[in-house]
């Protein structure tokens, strides 16, 4: 990974020309960021209306999520004030407004319901469990509902969901074992086992990871589906091959101690390679004794929880907006540990929103068609304060934006990059098309 430390604190170059507001550095001073505007000066006198810009966020403050949520909330927050501490969006503050979905399908659909109808909000984001976003994506698209998710999954770029729906925030999870997959049987092995969740976002990995693995001369042996709630692993451990290189895992919900402590049980010393997606261990400090059994194993994350040595000016900023400390826990209370590898995700979504805003002189509600179009026009965002993860391709066609992937080695009670992978290394062949659909 390299310091880039080339001035980019103006915005992120796209296909987008028209701006009305230069992006400094802006933000509280207790954030650590030094302010582009004089103390109590924002400059919300040139908009037609002070009225503010509501912006819904779908949280997870509730259910299997909540961890999750939590950081969300607090990430959102941050990229708000700065926003609102810059003079807002077209001169007009940013007023979140936060609802708890409780990480639940259903109930997704009617905060998505109530964002449009109860609050009248001028678009929602946030999401981040799979099942929820599927499950609430077609309510947005039936109300007209501009719905920005940061979730991982390939529902957005696949093209089954609807042209209101966006991820230009995070990538999906078909571009990130894609471009995994060569370092994966390269380094560890080529026979695999897969671990993964029963449920939409296990799909994902369940569907993409094969192929990815059968195209550099591999193969994924078995596939183990294990719900999402599970509180034992060990009637599951017995179905791994014993010819297994790789043994590939992605767990979420409650009970991934006692997934980790049984494996090591199941396996002793004699285990094979074991690579492992962060969301297993979000929110989770290392240090744990239970833990002690992936010393050494490998894991995915899109933005790295520990400072690596060549730390970007950025995450340096970013870490300091958010309050997490270089070990990717609250600076508040070290004990709480962040979710550091997809939190970033709600910050870029954030900004991307104002920048799209702004490109389409957004004045209200009559101007969703015009905001829908402008985000489609976004082609790429540079690394810099707005994009702290690192510089992105964004497809308009299939609403997805194509990133860099960290691959973190466990080295104790810390994580350790040994490869970041290339944009292009992640790119795939784009059916869907979005802009074909009417808005």
């Amino acid at each position: 990974m390299s310091d880039k430390t080339t001035d980019k604190t103006k915005e992120p170059k796209s296909s987008i020309t028209r701006r009305s507001t230069l992006l400094g550095m802006g933000a509280a001073t207790g954030a650590g960021i030094i302010s582009s505007v004089s103390p109590g000066f924002v400059r919300y006198a040139q908009a037609q209306t002070s009225e503010p810009i509501k912006l819904g966020f779908e949280c997870h403050r509730t259910g299997i999520g909540a961890s999750y949520g939590r950081w969300y909330e607090r990430v959102a927050n941050a990229a708000v004030k700065i926003i609102n501490d810059e003079g807002g969006i077209n001169g007009r503050p940013v007023q979140l407004i936060v609802e708890d979905d409780g990480t639940d399908p259903k109930r997704g659909a009617e905060v998505v319901e109530k964002f449009a109808t109860q609050h009248k909000v001028d678009a929602v984001f946030g999401t981040l469990f799979s099942h929820v976003v599927v499950g609430a994506a077609p309510r947005a698209g039936e109300l007209k509902m501009p719905y920005l998710v940061v979730s991982e999954g390939t529902h957005v770029s696949s093209g089954s969901l609807n042209r209101y729906c966006f991820q230009p925030g995070i990538t999906d999870v078909r571009s990130q074992v894609t471009s995994m997959a060569p370092w994966i049987t390269k380094n560890l092995g080529k026979k695999v086992t897969m671990i993964f969740p029963d449920y939409a976002f296990g799909y994902d990995h369940r569907d993409n990871l094969p192929p990815a693995i059968k195209a550099q001369g591999g193969q994924v042996v078995e596939m183990i589906a294990v719900p999402p709630t599970e509180t034992s692993f060990t009637r599951y451990l017995p179905r791994i091959p014993t010819d297994t290189d790789v043994l590939y895992h992605i767990m979420v919900g409650p009970a991934v101690l006692t997934f980790v402590t049984e494996l090591g049980q199941f396996y002793g010393s004699q285990r094979p390679a074991i690579f492992g997606f962060i969301d297993s261990v979000e929110a989770v400090n290392l240090a744990t004794p239970q833990l002690g059994f992936l010393d050494g194993t490998y894991f995915w994350e899109g933005m790295p929880r520990y400072a690596q040595k060549d730390q970007s000016q950025w995450d340096k900023l970013y870490r300091a907006a958010v309050g997490v400390d270089d070990n990717g826990a609250s600076k508040a209370d070290p004990k709480d540990i962040s979710t550091y590898a997809h939190m970033y995700g709600v910050w870029e979504t954030l900004f991307t929103i104002k920048q799209a805003m702004q490109s389409a002189g957004y004045a209200g509600p009559k101007d969703k068609a015009k905001f829908i179009e402008a985000l489609e026009a976004i082609e790429k965002f540079d690394e810099g304060r707005d994009h702290p993860q690192g510089d992105k391709i964004f497809n308009g066609k299939n609403h997805q934006a194509y990133g860099h992937q960290n691959i973190s080695k466990v080295n104790g009670a810390r994580m350790d990059v040994v490869h970041r992978t290339s944009i292009e290394d992640g790119m795939y062949e784009v059916k869907a098309d979005y802009t074909k659909m009417s808005l």
